[in-house]
């Protein structure tokens, strides 16, 4: 027998899956009974525009040797042989480290961090300054509720990291052979197996509640140690190597092998940081805005004729613009179907947005980021790194005062912000704690509304009505990426401190769930690596 890979195999709307051994026999013109096996290993949905949507598959077949298959097939079928899959090895180190291995922050790139280490024989102590999971979610739901913050227990601080109040996607671009073992760990801890095969494979941010608290149990079973309200204040460094972190500005662990896990939104531990002489540089990001509007709207839209029909999920798009006029670019970014759009305040006299929906996405409501591309020299003006910080702040906290100063966020119709008139946006959106009708033009740099108003009237072309036409923009967005980078060399370490392996959003070299787990595993792994020195 032998194994291959055959793609561009399609389903209508209507037929299931059981067709696919009658599909692959067709298109490759050999019996049924030649097939040994079909294995779904990739699904995605063709929806473009003005056509039935179909479903397609790239399928794992196993068939006679003997059978010669024919190498001209209809349009879009192709046939490959399979790649052997890299296994990834767990092995012991060379030498067990001497002193505590410690990991900052419990986010994705914390996490499987540690879950490799302990796979290899090296249990971690696991550093969080936010709650466990079931506490956090209690205090987010609050804040939503009456605008109390609790600082050290929201949706940027807490078990999980930012991802947990968020889609859940799990799209990434990186070839990395961990990546499909990364998405295997989050089966074994409750996902759905759908992520394994789905094309734009996503979790809800309800199931990955249920799921980072089953992946700590598997930890702490492992002899890794979680200690949650402990924030790193301090960092002892002497020799141009760490030696110590202090917790709460009081109690002190000694050691000499520290993965920075921390998350974009730290700015008191980047400031930290820098204050220790930890190497840094400012680096770009985007900023803008949150759109929201009614999510059968956009079914209309990319299905048409079709989008009532119960095979389809509710409809994403994702639409760019280049600006030569402005020199920039214009996106949306972070897509929520059926979601809803929420406030992410982690600090007092601040308003930060992002989306977030269940698993089911069902909700009545989509939203999306649409940014504009922010470069260095827009918020540089010496060489701090730590200035797009401040910037981003700036915006944030015009936004907390255009609001109503009470943690609602300003909104407008984006018909609106595009003719600069006001918007009555009170029953329009699903935003919590609540929204407030302002102009949007104060809340971003003067070149960043002219960019967006470009880019929406761009977009509006393409997709008519979805950007104009019965939606309503929130602000602001800032945390797309963090403006900080912590310079590491080839061996995952800092440049200029050993012994520290920054990873993750915060170290400025991943985005989003998988990225950032990827890039734990990756820390873990020269880590391990140092000790075999």
């Amino acid at each position: 027998m032998k194994a291959l890979l055959l793609g561009g195999i399609k389903l209508d709307l209507g037929e299931t899956e059981d067709l696919l051994f009658a599909k692959v026999s067709s298109a490759l013109q050999i019996k049924a009974d030649d097939i040994e096996n079909v294995e779904i290993v990739r699904k995605s949905l063709d929806a473009r525009r003005n056509r039935p949507p179909q479903f397609v598959y790239v399928l794992k077949i196993v068939v006679d040797k003997k059978i010669n298959l024919q190498r001209e097939f209809d349009k879009g079928v192709q046939l490959f042989e399979t790649e052997n899959m890299q296994q990834i090895q767990f092995r012991p180190p060379a030498s067990s480290p001497r002193l505590p291995v410690i990991i900052i922050g419990s986010g994705p790139a914390g996490l499987f961090a540690s879950y490799f280490l302990a796979l290899s024989g090296i249990p971690s102590l696991i550093l969080e300054r936010g709650t466990p999971i079931e506490q956090r979610v209690k205090d987010v739901d609050q804040f939503w509720r009456t605008g109390l913050l609790n600082n050290r227990s929201n949706v940027f601080f807490g078990e999980g990291g930012a991802g947990t109040f968020s889609d859940g996607k799990l799209t990434a671009r990186s070839k990395n052979p961990c990546r499909q073992w990364v998405k295997k760990i989050l089966v074994d801890m409750g996902a759905s197996p759908d992520i394994l095969i789905d094309a734009k494979p996503h979790i809800g941010t309800d199931k990955l509640r249920q799921i980072i608290v089953h992946l700590r149990n598997k930890l702490i079973h492992m002899g890794c140690r979680i200690e949650f309200n402990a924030q790193v204040t301090d960092f002892v460094i002497a020799h141009e190597k760490i030696k110590a972190i202090v917790i709460n500005d009081k109690e002190e662990i000694k050691t000499d092998h520290l993965i920075l896990a921390i998350g974009q939104s730290a700015d008191d531990t980047y400031a930290k940081l820098f204050e220790r002489g930890v190497a840094m540089q400012a680096k770009p990001f985007a900023m803008g805005l949150r759109i929201e509007h009614p999510q059968e709207l956009i079914n209309a839209i990319q299905y048409g004729k079709w989008r009532h029909h119960p095979q389809l999920p509710p409809a994403e798009y994702f639409v760019k613009a280049s600006l030569p006029e402005w020199n920039r670019s214009v996106y949306t970014f972070c897509m929520c179907p059926g979601g809803s759009v929420i406030g992410c305040s982690a600090f007092p006299g601040t308003i930060i947005t992002n989306g977030m929906s269940n698993a089911r996405r069902s909700g009545q409501y989509a939203n999306s980021a649409i940014v504009v591309n922010i470069r260095t020299d827009d918020f540089m003006t010496d060489e701090n790194p730590l200035a797009g910080l401040t910037f981003r702040k700036v915006w944030e906290r015009k936004a907390f005062m255009e609001g109503g100063n009470n943690f609602h966020a300003p909104a407008q119709k984006t018909v609106d912000f595009l003719h600069g008139k006001t918007s009555d946006v009170a029953a329009q959106t699903s935003f919590l704690p609540g929204v407030q009708s302002a102009n949007l033009q104060n809340v971003l740099p003067e070149f960043a509304v002219n960019a967006l108003k470009s880019g929406i009237r761009e977009f509006d072309k393409n997709m008519h009505g979805l950007f104009i036409e019965q939606s309503l923009l929130i602000g602001v967005e800032t945390r797309t990426s963090s403006p900080v980078r912590i310079c590491r060399g080839k061996d995952g370490q800092s440049v200029n401190i050993k012994g520290i392996y920054p990873c993750g959003e915060g170290a400025g070299y991943a985005g989003g769930i998988i990225s950032s787990a990827l890039d734990g595993i990756s820390a873990a792994q020269n880590l391990i690596s140092h000790l075999a020195v």
